[in-house]
């Protein structure tokens, strides 16, 4: 098992690697975000997220949009329902391994980033906080009436 756990893998298998199928193999871009733009919690945090330089640009992807880098994750095995999905240079990482992963990312720059790094640069804090993460993003999303991804 590595840093991140079953987290980090190259595909439904679970283990950590390189993969010419990650969602960023379809894309230029080195670092790809799949995340519920219905979600106010994770939309925001997408948005408010910020990178260092040396990462380079990040791809915001709204998984309610679809498409193929979306089709390309769900038919990896991976379950957006339960996790943002961060692809990094090929390496995927989903859940709580994602969270931690853009927290070690994050510029620091403003509050926000700050906080972010603080709260989920340790793999174990992440793993422990992003259940309660997810159950809160489930109970806004049916408080405010909207369906789960189904995928």
């Amino acid at each position: 098992m590595g840093e991140f756990g079953e987290t980090a893998r190259e595909g439904p298998a679970g283990s950590a690697g390189h993969s010419a199928e990650s969602p960023a193999a379809a894309t230029k871009d080195a670092a790809v975000l799949i995340y519920d733009g219905e979600c106010p919690f994770c939309s925001r945090y997408a948005r408010y997220l910020r990178l260092r330089r040396a990462v380079g640009p990040l791809t915001l992807i709204d998984a309610r949009d679809g498409g193929s880098i979306v089709e390309r994750a769900v038919a990896r095995g991976f379950d957006l329902d339960r996790g943002m999905l961060l692809t990094l240079n090929g390496t995927d990482y989903h859940g709580e391994a994602c969270l931690n992963r853009l927290a070690l990312m994050s510029s620091r720059s403003d509050r926000f980033n700050r906080l972010n790094y603080l709260l989920f640069r340790s793999p174990l804090l992440s793993r422990l906080s992003y259940p309660l993460l997810r159950g809160g993003r489930n109970l806004a999303l049916r408080l405010l009436g909207r369906r789960p991804l189904g995928y």
